[in-house]
């Protein structure tokens, strides 16, 4: 299955924005979908973004829509999750990750438990 590897992280002010990146290597042809899912300090890990790895298509949680986007770039094997208008609760661990297997469903793709391969994480902080 595909590894990845997050980049991008760091200190930012409200009303910012950061772009994240994930780099996938090893059996990438194996890979059906990405997401970003982050996790806050006692709460539980949440979906944020996703991407189909062939179609493109997209998903939001909520609390992101309208601001954060996710884009991937199939020559690279790379991700990318661009974060404007950052607010302090954006505040997190993000974590990108690979589906290995078809996606069943649009909404698989909210769940932490359709993608197979994570990352080690990057933190992101908004201070306000």
């Amino acid at each position: 299955q595909a590894q990845v590897v997050e980049s991008g992280g760091g200190l930012v002010q409200a009303g910012g924005s950061l772009r994240l990146s994930c780099a996938a290597s090893g059996r990438t042809f194996s890979m059906y979908a990405m997401g970003w899912f982050r996790q806050a300090p006692g709460k539980e890990r949440e979906f944020v973004a996703a991407i189909s790895w062939s179609g493109g298509n997209t998903y939001y949680a909520n609390s992101v829509k309208g601001r954060f986007t996710i884009s991937r770039d199939k020559a690279k094997n790379t991700v990318y999750l661009q974060m404007n208008s950052l607010k302090p609760e954006d505040t997190a661990v993000y974590y990108c990750a690979a589906a290995n297997r078809p996606l069943p469903s649009s909404s698989s793709y909210y769940f932490s438990s359709s993608f197979g391969s994570w990352g080690q994480g990057t933190q992101v902080t908004v201070s306000s």
